[in-house]
């Protein structure tokens, strides 16, 4: 039985913070745009392959194209599983329930619903293909290169639904988080830092500290009432 693949890694509770993973957000809007430039690039000239009814006839320039096709595909999916559980976990921290309602990013938050099961699934596969090269190194000692560009072939193939479904959901991520990292604004106090302020005004108050009152003004000599003339 083939072990379960490994959870998406759970971002620390710093990356609500906007200046930890709003560095992440130009790699994500240049993934969503790779995989699009692939697809158009395909779907210009995939019809040249078939006939008035959809159906190949040049079944070897068919399946070359769809090959380039979902592997120059995958190369931005694995962006997202680098970048993408950060973020998200920074949109989600930083998202009012509010914001999901109405705003400029609503749209792209209710979008967001998906993405998890699709970083999952991409994480998957990708899990299955690192065991396939373990195995292949173990079994197929110097012979891994013949048959590691069919493996690859087949990963990038079943890649391919996830990375369609990120080339709309990812704009969705990027535009929700440059809107929210913006928001927040580099003046505004990190998580971390509020949650050390309110710990140190908790503790003081548990300690039966208050601030000091300012002294109050010393009091000013009554106005002496003016003379009409």
């Amino acid at each position: 039985m083939d072990s379960p693949p490994p959870p998406l890694p759970s971002p620390d509770p710093a990356t609500a913070d906007p200046m930890l993973w709003r560095q992440h957000i130009p790699a994500l809007v240049a993934a969503a745009d790779g995989i699009k430039q692939a697809s158009d690039a395909w779907n210009a000239v995939s019809d040249s392959f078939c006939d008035h009814y959809s159906w190949p006839i040049d079944e070897k320039g068919y399946a070359d194209g769809k090959v380039k096709r979902d592997a120059e595909a995958w190369k931005y999916v694995e962006v997202f599983l680098a970048h993408g559980p950060e973020v998200l976990a920074g949109v989600r921290a930083a998202a009012s329930g509010a914001d999901y309602v109405e705003g400029p990013v609503s749209e792209d938050l209710r979008r967001l619903r998906g993405i998890d099961t699709t970083l999952e699934r991409a994480g998957q596969i990708r899990h299955e293909w690192d065991q396939v090269m373990e195995l292949m190194d173990y079994s197929l000692p110097g012979s891994r290169d013949i048959y590691a560009s069919q493996a690859q072939e087949i990963r990038n193939s079943e890649g391919w639904y996830y990375a369609d479904e990120l080339a709309f959901q990812g704009p969705a991520l990027a535009r929700a988080a440059g809107y929210l990292a913006n928001r927040a604004g580099p003046d505004r106090p990190s998580q971390t830092e509020r949650a050390q302020v309110a710990h140190a005004r908790s503790t003081a108050s548990n300690r039966g500290t208050s601030l000091a009152s300012p002294p109050a003004p010393p009091a000013s000599s009554p106005t002496p009432p003016r003379r009409s003339r």
